[in-house]
Formats: C-alpha cells, structure tokens, sequence
C-alpha cells in the first residue's frame, strides 16, 4: 500500500462540508420523510433519534478516527490492522460500486426534469392529446399527468421487469450528461473535490430555505406539517420502525460505505474528528427534519387540494342530482348534506354509490408515496399548482441535482481511494485516467436502468444493493475495532491524534451499547426478510393507470440472493485468501530452508 506524500484537505472546513455534501443526499429528500409517513409521523423521529445517539455517532466517530489514523482508504485502513480483514474493505468498496451504478440514474432523472422545467406550460401539468388528436390520453386520464410525465414519458416503462425493451434515448444521454459532471468534479482528487463541495454543500440549503417559507404559504400546508407531528406510537412496538430508523441512519451518514474513512484518510493526523463527527451528524440529521417539515408542507399542500377536489366533485354531484340550489351544499357541508341526503332519499341515494367517491383528507395524507415517486410525482404535482412555477420547478430540481452530485462525489471517492492506495495502481495509473475508466465503467453498466424495465431493475438495487450488507459490514467493523483490535489500542491512538483521550461514553458505546444494538436489528432484518416470502416489485399497468404489486420472477430472485451475498462474503473469502497464501508460503519458505540444510549438511560430508 502507498500513503506516502499523500494529498490533504487544503482546511477542516473543506473536510466538514465534504462529509455533509455526501451525507445529505436524496435520502435526506424523499426516503426520510417516506419512512417517517409510513411509521406514524412523529413518531418514527423517536427511534431516528435514538439511533442517531447509539449508533450513528459513535460509528462515524469510529470511521473517522480509523481513516484519519490509517491515513489509507477502506481496503488498505483495514488490511492495516489485520492483514485478514481486508476483505472488509472490499465489501464496501463493492456495495459502493453497486450504489454508483444506480444512484446516477436519479441524476439523469434530476437533468430530464430541469430541462423540462424551461416550457411555457410544464409537461407534467396536463395531458397529452391522443393519437386521434381529438381528446386527451386514455392512459393519462386514467392516471395523473404528473404520473404520466413519469412512468411514461420520462421512464416510458415496460409493465413488467420480463417486458423487455430498448434504451430511451433522452435518458441516454442525461445519465451521459451526469457522469461527465462526476467526473469533472472527481478528476483531480480531492483537489477538485474540495473545491466542488463550498457549492454542493451549501446551495441545497438556500433553495430549502426558500422552498420552507414558500410552502408554509401554501394553502392546507399546516394539514402536512400537523400530520408530520402526530405520533403513532403502536409503531413502536414494530421491529420494522427501529429497522429503518438504523438503515436511514447508515444510509444518510454513509456508515459502511468505506466513504468516510476515504474523505478521512486526507485529513491532516492532528485533526479534532471528534468535534467533526458530532457536527456533521447533527447537520445531517437536522437537514433531514428540516427537508421533512419542506416536503410535509408541500404534500399537505396537495393532499388538501385533492381533498377539496373531491369534495367539489360531490358536491356537483349532489347538487346535479337532488336538483338544489348551488348556495345550499358548500364545501364545508358537504359531509352534513350527504348523512342529511342518504337518510331523506335513501332509493335515490343508493343509486349513487357507484360514482359517489369517499372524501378523506387522512387517508390521503396518509398514502406513503416511496423514493423516485415522492421526488418526482409528489412534488411535481405541488409544483403544477404553485404560482410560477417553471421558477420553482428550476430551483427544485437544481437543488436535487446539487444534492445528487454531492453524494456521487463520496460514491465514487469511496471506490477510487483504496484502489490509488495499491502501489501497482498508483505507479502506472494516473487519477484522472482511474477515475476515467471508474466512470465509464459504471457508466456502460448503468445504461440498463434506461431500458423500458431498467426501473424495476433500478429498485431491485435500491432496495436489496446495500441494506444488509450495510448491517453486516457496520457490525462487523464495531466488533473488530473493540475486540480485536482492542478499544485500548483504539484509545491510545485517538490520544495520539488529539492530545487527549476519548471519554468513557465513546468507548461504552463502542463497546457495548453498538454491538449489541446492531447485532439485534440485525437479526430483525433477516428474520423479517425471510418473513415477507416472495419478494415483490410495484409495476406500473397502463390499464389502470396506477402501480400494482408483482413478484419477482425466478431470475430476479437469484440476482437478489447474489446481491445480498456478493458484498458480506467478500469478508470471509478474503480472509480464506489470505489464510491460504500465508500457508503455501510458509510450506516453500520451509522447502527452501530444507534444501538449503541438506545441501549444506552434504557439502559438510
């Protein structure tokens, strides 16, 4: 390994917004505020909060005092405290290959609706004429035209993942458009990268900022935040919230990835990482409340609006129906007027129940919409019916781009730092040529998730790529840096890099309060995998104009099997590796000895 004349941050505050660049990336946007709907709004902020403290600091802590030691990236930091545990490194440096082979496509996404952004009416705002030109699309109709825009003409979607078909060509060359920007930003280490980062850093926070006192405007945002706050606390007697409050946690502060030991490795050795962690933790999670409260005042928003759409479609109907005055049924009655109607004219009302739609501001509040759907069908949809809104559908998408383009820079750091740190690479292959042929190669194989079924494919990686591999791979580095490397020898070097000694809480939690934790959830997860049967997958039935369920065929079920084993058993393979070569030297190192004796014992005769 080299790590001599190794390049540093040109400051702290380079490191600092590096760490919260990568941090807060689109999980801070969509997947934090999906969970938090989907396990009882304030109420999955209590087991968040509670992973923050026992497993999030303390393990960025840990990655960082490890990197900035090591001054080495996942592979060589680890290989450095036991030639044997290699192998950890190489498991995140492949579940961070898996992540860049997806994680751009949101780029591309994130370009296609910027572009799209600069019409004179937005695409997604309305339908498209038919064919025959004489009405609106059926499937659109049928659908939503923010949904449409999606699944149609941004994805143009297969209906399901054994529905093959070619590229799309608009995605094509975004995702071209998105690798090139990456590796501009990552040409020259983290003499670019530090640069990049005063901007990737920074800028998502100001279009928040305005977004925030743009949607607390907006009419029936305090439905949304209201909703964010209520807790249901029966969720938490489910295994599954404390779960994903870990997962979002390794996740959003990028445990496991080899990413932070990365950024660590080109700190100065006296730098106070301490500090560093705790900021960049709480950053990271207060970016995550605060684009929380954003996005639950932009779906109350359109939650309220489709509600009042609804009732304003019942209240036609009634009136159209009972032949009444239009002042006698306003919105505000309408509940009253359909109790005061079934009861009056319970033959005439029975005849509507076939139209007569159910009007529930709770349910939709409560329709959890995951990932891709909330960046890009929630919030277009609010978008639509904002005033101006080219102008804040620039600034959105802008600002998911800049987020994006923060967390590939770590992504990709994460795999082009060990690989620098091999003498044999960095001898004959100059960072810009590495970080050329890492982004074609990622680039060529991230071409499939712009096929017709590259979606499904895209949340087959999403949701199987890096989950449990993240769990193993934490739980194992917390184990070997207590007990096999020794919390004694971890402490001593922390005294060496910051004059002082780590205080009893980090080692406690180190310890003890991680370990332990982790290794329950990790059980949780594989017992609640094994659970669920079948995987399945939201398809998208043009038909209806909504996503159904499906499973997986057999194919699908064997590639999520080696995704889940590829990365964990590079750990023991490695060691076998390295176990084996150890042995066949040994033996010829003992051969040569032998004949060395003999011929001597001969040449004494």
């Amino acid at each position: 390994m080299e790590k001599d004349a190794r390049t540093n941050w040109e400051n702290p505050m380079q490191f600092v917004l590096a760490c919260v660049s990568y941090a807060v990336g689109l999980g801070n946007v969509w997947r934090f505020p999906y969970l938090c709907q989907m396990h009882g709004g304030g109420g999955f902020l209590i087991p968040y909060l509670i992973m923050l403290v026992l497993e999030g600091v303390p393990l960025f802590y840990m990655e960082l005092a490890i990197g900035q030691k090591m001054r080495l990236g996942s592979i060589g930091a680890w290989s450095a405290i036991s030639p044997y545990l290699g192998g950890i490194g190489i498991a995140s440096v492949l579940t961070s290959l898996y992540l860049c082979l997806y994680y751009n496509i949101l780029n591309a996404w994130s370009f296609w609706y910027l572009f799209n952004s600069f019409q004179s009416v937005l695409p997604w705002a309305e339908c498209p004429l038919n064919a025959n030109m004489t009405g609106p699309d059926e499937e659109c109709e049928r659908a939503t035209p923010t949904q449409y825009f999606f699944y149609r003409q941004t994805l143009n979607i297969s209906s399901s993942i054994d529905e093959t078909g070619g590229m799309h060509l608009g995605q094509v060359l975004c995702l071209l458009l998105a690798w090139a920007f990456t590796f501009l930003f990552i040409l020259r280490g983290v003499k670019s990268t530090g640069k990049v980062v005063y901007f990737t850093a920074t800028f998502p926070y100001v279009v928040l900022f305005i977004y925030l006192i743009r949607g607390l405007t907006l009419h029936g945002s305090a439905n949304g935040i209201k909703f964010m706050f209520t807790p249901k606390m029966e969720q938490l007697a489910d295994p599954r919230t404390w779960v994903n409050a870990a997962t979002q946690i390794f996740y959003s502060l990028g445990l496991g990835f080899g990413s932070l030991i990365a950024f660590a490795s080109y700190n100065e050795y006296n730098n106070n990482f301490e500090r560093q962690a705790i900021v960049v933790s709480m950053i990271n999670s207060g970016t995550s409340i605060f684009a929380c409260i954003v996005t639950f005042a932009i779906y109350g928003f359109k939650a309220t609006v489709n509600y009042e759409s609804c009732l304003e479609r019942t209240r036609m109907l009634l009136l159209n129906t009972f032949d009444m005055a239009e002042e006698h049924i306003t919105l505000d009655n309408v509940g009253g007027w359909l109790e005061t109607l079934n009861s009056t004219y319970p033959e005439q009302f029975a005849d509507l129940s076939g139209v007569l739609e159910e009007c529930d501001l709770e349910a939709e509040l409560g329709n959890a919409v995951e990932g891709a759907g909330l960046a890009f069908i929630v919030y277009s949809e609010g978008i639509k019916n904002m005033p101006l809104p080219q102008l804040w559908s620039v600034l959105y998408f802008f600002m998911l781009l800049t987020i994006g383009m923060g967390s590939m820079l770590g992504n990709v750091t994460a795999i082009i730092t060990p690989l620098r740190d091999f003498k044999v690479v960095s001898r004959n292959i100059s960072i810009e040529a590495l970080s050329a042929l890492v982004c074609v190669f990622c680039l060529l194989v991230g071409l499939s998730f712009t096929t017709r079924q590259g979606n499904y494919w895209f949340t087959m990686f999403n949701d199987y790529a890096a989950s449990f591999s993240l769990f193993f791979i934490v739980l194992v580095e917390v184990i070997i840096v207590s007990y096999v490397y020794g919390i004694t020898r971890f402490e001593k070097d922390v005294e060496d890099m910051l004059g002082r000694k780590p205080s009893w809480l980090w080692k406690v939690l180190l310890v003890a309060v991680s370990p332990a934790l982790l290794l329950c959830l990790f059980i949780f997860y594989i017992v609640g995998y094994i659970q669920g049967g079948t995987p399945t997958y939201k398809a998208w039935d043009k038909d209806l104009g909504r996503s159904v369920v499906m499973e997986y065929p057999v194919y699908g079920q064997v590639f999520i099997g080696l995704l889940l084993v590829s990365t964990i058993s590079c750990i023991p393979l490695s060691a076998l590796y390295t176990y084996c070569r150890r042995k066949v030297y040994f033996w010829y190192f003992s051969m040569i000895l032998w004949v060395a004796f003999v011929h001597y014992s001969a040449y004494e005769q």
